[in-house]
């Protein structure tokens, strides 16, 4: 059985997430849990908060059914979202762009095969 959850646009850099997220990708949600709770890393939050609703998302699709510890993280991917562009005054009647960049994260958790 298979849990998905989806954060979209969030207000962070897809380059940033995804060094987080290959820390937990592949491992077993408590595990990641773990990961993520001691990264000192300003995108941890964000995907500790959706792998934690992807276990709930898992146990209420299968009305309490499944082995929370037997879950692990089968795939996460981090995708860019819609680029927000502003601009910043510069010195003689210049400006310069701002990108303000989102991201879409997606987690997919499968039960391991015992």
């Amino acid at each position: 059985m298979e849990s998905t959850a989806h954060l979209r646009f969030l207000r962070m850099s897809p380059r940033k997430i995804s060094t987080v997220a290959e820390l937990v990708r592949g491992k077993p949600v408590e595990a990641a849990l773990n990961i993520l709770k001691f990264t000192k890393r300003a995108a941890a939050k964000p995907v500790e908060k959706l792998i934690k609703s992807a276990v709930a998302n898992a146990t209420d699709k299968s009305k309490g059914q499944v082995d929370v510890d037997t879950l692990y993280v089968k795939t996460i991917s981090v995708d860019q979202g819609p680029t927000q562009r502003r601009f910043m005054p510069r010195a003689m009647g210049r400006a310069t762009p701002i990108k303000k960049k989102t991201a879409h994260v997606h987690v997919v958790l499968a039960e391991a095969k015992k």
